[in-house]
């Protein structure tokens, strides 16, 4: 499909109720068809890998097109340049953007370990998002990886534990709680960490943490990493 075909797509589906409704939920509005995600993985599938398609859809700044830009890139062809370049998007503005971004491709490339570290030194609320929201992703998604690899992220998870923004504690905390679910020495080292940063004087901190906790020490998650 070429660009014109998939936003003609787009506009034919769009829908006005699923509009009003995203707006709910910190979406802009002015750039998004309120096309719901089941919709566009379907897309998405019919458009297959297309890295220089992906570039020109991210470009666009519509909530869906860059989120079928984020399906269909081909992860061994992202840059770091690249990965640069889109988190620094003015549209890189709210949580879906950046989960749906993490969760389809940037966790995939060879930069994703650097940078989920790097992006937690950034000060923009939705770059640091990045970096936790993209942190859960590998601990959730990357099978393959080894403990040391999740170790050296709870350092990072302590410093941003701090900052009061709502939508980078949510991921500082998601990070946190997916690390803690691989296994029982992560789960460990996770819960231990939770209980010095509910030490903290800060309000941020101590959500993460009591929430973090409840979970990773329920019966749920216990039985799975025993």
């Amino acid at each position: 499909m070429k660009l014109e075909e998939i936003v003609g797509e787009l506009k034919s589906q769009s829908n006005p109720d699923d509009i009003e409704g995203m707006a709910r939920f910190g979406i802009n509005p002015d750039k998004t068809y309120g096309i719901r995600i089941p919709v566009l993985r379907k897309m998405a599938k019919k458009i297959k890998k297309n890295h220089n398609l992906a570039q020109q859809l991210w470009n666009l700044g519509f909530r869906e097109t860059m989120i079928l830009g984020a399906m269909i890139d081909d992860p061994s062809l992202v840059t770091e340049t690249q990965m640069e370049q889109w988190v620094s998007s003015p549209y890189f503005s709210y949580w879906e953007v950046v989960d749906q971004a993490c969760m389809n491709l940037f966790y995939l490339t060879d930069h994703a370990y650097t940078k989920a570290a790097e992006w937690t030194m950034r000060d923009e609320e939705f770059v640091k998002r990045a970096a936790f929201s993209l942190m859960a992703v590998l601990a959730w998604k990357d099978k393959e990886a080894k403990n040391e690899e999740f170790v050296k992220f709870l350092p990072f998870i302590e410093k941003e534990s701090l900052d009061e923004r709502n939508d980078v504690k949510k991921a500082v905390n998601w990070a946190l709680r997916q690390i803690g679910k691989r296994n029982l020495a992560l789960n460990k080292k996770a819960i231990k960490l939770a209980k010095k940063i509910l030490d903290f004087d800060s309000k941020s901190a101590k959500w993460i943490a009591r929430d973090a906790i409840r979970e990773l020490e329920s019966d749920k998650i216990q039985s799975r990493v025993n």
